[in-house]
């Protein structure tokens, strides 16, 4: 990178590679209203709708057809609205830095001004005084930066970055073959996005980065893509609306080819029959379908928008409802943002002393563990505060030195080695004492205080794992060296007669008790280091033989609301794992603390190796500790038997010893490429993921989704982007970048929006299920109806159709689904699909019910006496009053002869003959029917609140049931003469109320009595051997069937042991049979080798374990 281009580049390389490259520019054009609209108009349901707009506009029907004009034109613009706020807020969040003004050298040392889109990979940018957002890719090659990278790690803590070393400068030992890699020198790197908020810059050097991605190929850039060009997640539920309306099209098929034939016998003019036939087919395919089913979404995103959970994807509500398993992250999330000191452990003689609450004494001021302390760390100032990573904030603030940098003008004055001064307070240094040899100069130093430059620092290494800086105490000749890191690797680096001997059990103590603990090492350097040479001097050469001087034991304390949040999720039979850039054994124990790893299971964890000199990769496998409640050892596991998290079975979960599977990043990565067969067992009991990175988060979202889990993900930083998109709910708990690519963010900044959303999820899940059965059914009744009045060349009129439209079924499907959610979260799940056994049943049985009333009544009424074709006159013959009416008062009383002249007008112009006995029977008992089943589907617990406490809907209810009863039994001209109904005798109107009050109890029999008790017993109990659910599961006949009853098959389907459905249930039901699972402590599982090559004759094969897909266990070492 120095050697080739730190020079920049001439206009005519820069040009040329801009023809290869391409323009630097993340470019998220916001499509026009009209582009969206067209998009949007070409849904399937709304050509439909269009289709229907027409048939009803030619028949004269705009009533109704202007409603669901007006439903339509407020559905598109509702949604046209969401998706181009969408593209906005995207736009905006990548606008900041898309177009800046930058300044570039060129290779002819002259710096040019040009526009970022001119950038190409290799051009040398100067990074302003200033700051500024990057506008690409660059890694500095000069100078010093502080970036706020909040857009890539989701913490808004300023971090510095160092120049790349420069191996021209440097000695043997210094990097001279090492290539400039991302990952590897990502504290060198300025990415895409994040803000440089000021520089630092030596001798009039400028701050100089050479190019290295632009465009959509930076970090930014691929964040963005990813939020553009998800892959899409799928939903049974939607799947299975269609293939149900192709069902409902199959039956306004029939319909459409009976009434065909019936009106050709018939002799009926062409143009009704057409519009007729096609009429059919609206009425059976509901065409104010989606905005029913809108409404219950939009009611939950409302709700949730009361609870702080915010929706840019309503969509996804529904599919939250399904969600069986949730990734956390770690910290900010499960765990408080920053770190608090614990204490210290000093270690003096090779042994470690008592540990100390704090570092803040005056008997401590002077020692080396203290100006480790304030030394060793990336701290910088920014404008007058402290302000770098907060493990090194918290361990140099509990020192109380104070932390003094060269200013600009210092810095541009002098060369790079102007040091960083820290110096304690004043009030922790004793009196300087002044002797009779002590020269003047030294008694000047002692008076001006104890204070410590530094030197040089090698900053802290993901990699390496360790920082280190050099130092100079003021008043002192020679160097000294101060390092701190990971315990193992600093002990590894210090000198073996100074690390204490009972290290390692002291260090597994404070990480089982799920301290983060770092460990302090310090070395007196040779005096001919002087302050030029320690520039140049390589890493390795400074970190070598060091004293070590004691642990610092760091405590991330759990958020208050988290221990309560898991054990309800745990409760509710809903996996739970955390996704962390955090240590393996720290990530382990916080997982035990909060109870996501209970204290009696056991924590296996596998370190995954790649392939080295010709070996193949292999998984060593170990327990990380021994469980609290648990006295066998490991081979107790031989017995082990995997229980599932799934809820929909209900057996209770037979006693074993369970176990966690727990792997690092690199782990994963290793597994990801040589163990693909055995990837999909370890996620069925992976819990703790340690050190993923970004892209292994989305990763493992997406394994875990193959295996057929519904994968919710909650994380608070912009490096959970991808998986936050990928998963099937995911939940930011940051307002930043982190929520333009999740479909939920939380105000409350905690995980107990998770099983808020979950609850809401589940409520409008099922409310979208009582929906498209309330609106099956009456597509069906409606169709019924018509039907049988078909057959007498009837037909309803255009205000029944109306009443029943928009004064019955969109009163009750906008009020219906507004049950809110109940309270808590049970053990079981919706089902996610309509294509189940129970559902169908309900939505068969109440089918047949109703055709069967229906059917009765039209035949019915006309097997009475007094039936006969109806004209206008029926209701004033005499011989009609005289036989049936009561108490010398009449059903009907429409006896003037004007009333008759304007009835016989309105006869002779009526084409449909929608005046008579059937019509008006019918409609009573239909439109009685509607409400019948809108109470039967509408259910509440456990997964919504009663109906009784949704007032509108049962104000609704009992409204239009009032409604009925009056003009059944009160009956008014008016009303009559608007609706086209009738008069029939006193005694049929208690007939209708006698067929309308058996349907209802027939219908509510069906659906509680039939289905959720004696189909739940015989179906359910069959199935108990042959179910794999975890947790118990108590029938109740509250609950429906059809709610939980995912994946059952009706009774006569039902088999004693029935084939898991899940990809998950399937492997656990192999695994528990497994002898060789789980994997042993201290085994080896290997990569299967090439095939190799047949043994010579005579010897026999090398013994193995049995070989399962791509690799093979090796014995215990």
């Amino acid at each position: 990178m120095h050697a080739q281009h730190y020079i920049g580049l001439s206009r005519n390389q820069q040009e040329y590679r801009r023809l290869f490259f391409g323009v630097n520019e993340i470019a998220v054009k916001v499509p026009s209203v009209f582009k969206l609209l067209i998009k949007e108009v070409l849904n399937p349901f709304y050509i439909f709708q269009l289709f229907s707009v027409i048939l009803w506009s030619a028949d004269e029907y705009y009533y109704y057809a202007a409603a669901i004009v007006f439903m339509s034109v407020v559905s598109i613009a509702t949604s046209l609205y969401t998706i181009k706020k969408q593209y906005v807020m995207l736009h905006d969040m990548v606008a900041a830095h898309s177009i800046v003004r930058v300044s570039v050298i060129r290779a002819n040392n002259e710096i040019e001004e040009a526009m970022s889109t001119d950038l190409v990979p290799g051009d040398v940018m100067v990074i302003p005084s200033n700051g500024t957002i990057m506008p690409c890719d660059a890694v500095l090659v000069s100078g010093t930066c502080i970036v706020n990278e909040s857009m890539l790690t989701g913490e808004s803590v300023p971090v510095t970055k160092t120049n790349l070393p420069n191996p021209r400068q440097g000695g043997r030992g210094s990097d001279s073959d090492t290539v400039y890699c991302t990952e590897e020198h990502k504290r060198h790197t300025l990415f895409c996005g994040t803000n440089v908020i000021q520089t630092r810059f030596y001798s009039g050097e400028l701050v100089k980065a050479v190019v290295v991605r632009t465009g959509f190929s930076t970090a930014k850039g691929q964040l963005v893509r990813s939020i553009l060009y998800p892959k899409p997640t799928d939903f049974k539920l939607y799947r299975d609306a269609y293939l149900f309306l192709l069902c409902l099209v199959a039956v306004a098929g029939i319909g459409f080819i009976y009434s065909i034939a019936l009106s050709i016998i018939n002799k009926v003019p062409a143009k009704t029959i057409i519009i007729e036939s096609l009429d059919i087919i609206t009425i059976t395919v509901p065409p104010a379908l989606p905005a029913a089913m809108t409404a219950g979404i939009v009611y939950a995103q409302r709700r949730l928008k009361h609870i702080g959970i915010f929706c840019i994807s309503p969509q996804r509500i529904n599919i939250c409802g399904q969600l069986n398993l949730v990734c956390f992250d770690k910290t900010g999330t499960l765990t408080e943002d920053g770190l608090d000191l614990w204490g210290i452990q000093r270690v003096e003689n090779k042994s470690f002393l008592l540990s100390e609450e704090n570092a803040y004494r005056e008997s401590l001021v002077k020692s080396q563990f203290v100006a480790c302390m304030a030394t060793c760390h990336s701290l910088t100032k920014i404008e007058g505060q402290l302000s770098g990573d907060p493990l090194d904030l918290k361990m140099f603030e509990a020192t109380g030195w104070i932390l003094e940098e060269a200013t600009e003008e210092e810095t541009s004055l002098h060369n790079r080695i102007m040091p960083t001064v820290v110096r304690p307070p004043k009030q922790l240094l004793p009196e300087p004492t002044v002797s009779s040899q002590q020269d003047m100069e030294l008694y000047e130093l002692s008076q001006s205080g104890y204070e410590i430059g530094i030197v040089r620092q090698f900053p802290f290494s993901s990699a390496l794992q360790r920082m280190s800086v050099v130092t100079r105490t003021l008043g002192e000749k020679r160097m000294e060296a101060f390092l701190k890191g990971a315990p193992e690797v600093v002990a590894s680096l210090c000198k073996k007669d100074t690390v204490p001997e009972d290290f390692a059990e002291v260090l597994e103590d404070y990480t089982k008790q799920g301290f983060r603990v770092i460990a302090l090492a310090h070395r007196r350097l040779e005096s001919k280091l002087t302050w030029h040479k320690v520039q140049n001097v390589s890493r390795d050469h400074i970190e070598a033989n060091m004293e070590f001087l004691g642990l610092i034991i760091m405590q991330n304390k759990l958020k208050p609301e988290t221990p309560g949040v898991l054990e309800d999720l745990r409760r509710a039979n809903i996996r739970t794992v955390m996704v962390t850039g955090d240590n393996m054994l720290t990530a382990i124990s916080v997982a035990r603390d909060c109870g996501m790893i209970p204290p009696e299971d056991r924590v296996i964890i596998a370190d995954a190796l790649p392939p080295k000199d010709g070996q193949a990769a292999k998984i060593n496998w170990r327990y990380a500790d021994n469980p609290t409640k648990s006295s066998g050892k490991a081979t107790r596991l031989e017995e082990v038997e995997i229980s599932l998290e799934d809820v929909s079975q209900g057996e209770e979960a037979r006693q074993s010893e369970r176990y966690h599977f727990a792997m690092s990043g690199k782990a994963f990565a290793v597994i990801t490429e040589h163990f693909q067969d055995l990837l999909q067992k370890l996620v069925l009991h992976g819990t703790v993921f340690a050190r993923m990175a970004p892209d292994q988060k989305t990763q493992l979202v997406e394994v875990l989704q193959s295996v057929d889990y519904f994968v919710g993900m909650c994380g608070d930083g912009a490096n959970d982007c991808g998986a936050l998109k990928r998963a099937h709910g995911g939940i930011s708990l940051s307002e930043l970048e982190a929520s333009v690519a999740s479909p939920f963010t939380s105000r409350t900044p905690n995980i107990s929006c998770v099983p808020n959303l979950i609850r809401e999820g589940r409520a409008a899940l099922i409310t979208s299920f009582c929906v498209f059965k309330f609106m099956a059914l009456y597509s069906i009744i409606q169709y019924i109806s018509v039907t049988l009045l078909y057959s007498i060349l009837s037909n309803l009129g255009d205000f029944q159709f109306l009443f029943i439209d928009i004064a019955i079924i969109l009163l009750i499907v906008f009020t219906m689904s507004l049950n809110p959610a109940w309270k808590e979260l049970v053990p079981r799940r919706p089902p996610s699909g309509l294509i189940s056994g129970p559902l169908l049943f309900s939505v068969l049985t109440q089918i047949l019910v109703c055709l069967g009333f229906q059917t009765m009544a039209f035949l019915w009424v006309r097997k009475q006496s007094w039936w006969e074709p109806w004209t206008p006159l029926s209701d004033t013959r005499g011989d009609f009053n005289q036989t049936f009416c009561l108490s010398s008062q009449c059903a009907c009383n429409l006896s003037s002869s004007s009333n008759i002249s304007l009835e016989l007008n309105e006869t002779e112009l009526d084409d449909h003959y929608i005046k008579n006995y059937e019509n008006t029977t019918l409609f009573y008992v239909s439109s009685f029917q509607y409400l019948i089943v809108a109470i039967v589907f509408s259910k509440g617990k456990p997964f919504r609140q009663p109906s009784y406490k949704n007032w509108p809907f049962v104000l609704s209810a009992c409204s239009l049931y009032a409604f009925l009863f009056f003009i059944l039994f009160y009956p008014i001209s008016a009303i009559d003469d608007f609706l086209e109904i009738v008069c029939v005798p006193f005694q049929w109107r208690l007939t209708i109320l006698l067929i309308v009050f058996v349907n209802a109890v027939v219908c509510i029999l069906v659906e509680t009595l039939v289905l959720d008790v004696v189909l739940w017993k015989l179906v359910f109990s069959r199935d108990k051997q042959g179910s794999y659910a975890s947790g118990p599961a108590a029938p109740t006949a509250q609950g429906s069937i059809d709610l939980w009853g995912c994946g059952c098959v009706s009774w006569p389907c039902c088999r004693q042991k029935r084939v898991p459905k899940a990809r998950y249930m399937h492997l656990a039901q192999e695994l528990s049979v497994d002898p060789d699972w789980p994997p042993k402590p201290k085994t080896t599982t290997e990569a299967k080798p090439p095939p190799p090559s047949a043994p010579p004759a005579g010897q026999p094969p090398p013994p193995t374990r049995p070989e399962n897909g791509s690799y093979r266990i090796i014995a215990a070492s």
